[in-house]
């Protein structure tokens, strides 16, 4: 007779918090867009990719262990990351205040903020999310969804990347602040 297969349900509960994160992230996003006016979408093209990588991301990994019966090795150092990933995120989010949103519109005029993580880099939101793709699997003993994932969101990330400092690095305050600083880790690239 076979063995039921089981979900963890630490696992499953990581991440539905990773999940209602994400929800609440939307719609302060949503809220920010609103009260800006925002028209102009820089990563539209990107966002719907996004928004699948990220579904895949909270269910993927789920599959994956599910199927597999995965067994996490020290997912208690990936659980880990991940919390330092969703603070820096959250960090990042409230540095940026009532300018961020999730679909990279850009406001006119752009405040240019230099606290929280933005002192250290350009990009620490995105730093952030890579972590979560990389940690939240992993956390679970998913490794294949954790490279696959990883690797499809560093994708649709360069290409997010490339046309928002395009349309950044134009505001003149912007490029005097940040055109000298690193995009995602001090020191590095």
């Amino acid at each position: 007779m076979r063995a039921r297969r089981r979900l963890p349900v630490w696992y499953l509960g990581l991440v539905a918090a990773s999940g209602a994160l994400r929800l609440i992230e939307l719609r302060r996003s949503s809220r920010n867009e609103h009260a800006l006016g925002a028209q102009d979408h820089p990563a539209a093209g990107h966002y719907q990719a996004m928004v699948g990588l990220h579904v895949a991301l909270h269910t993927l990994p789920l599959v994956e262990v599910l199927w597999f019966q995965r067994r996490a090795r020290l997912p208690w150092l990936w659980a880990g990351v991940l919390g330092a990933a969703t603070a820096l995120r959250w960090w990042s989010i409230a540095s940026l205040g009532a300018a961020w949103n999730a679909r990279g519109a850009v406001p006119d005029p752009l405040p240019v903020v230099t606290r929280g993580p933005y002192r250290f880099v350009r990009h620490p939101n995105y730093v952030a999310v890579t972590l979560d793709f990389l940690a939240l699997p992993l956390a679970g003993g998913a490794w294949v969804s954790a490279l696959m994932l990883t690797a499809l969101n560093v994708a649709v990330l360069t290409e997010r990347v490339r046309e928002e400092e395009r349309r950044l690095l134009a505001v003149p305050a912007y490029r005097a602040a940040f055109e000298r600083r690193k995009r995602f880790l001090p020191g590095v690239f």
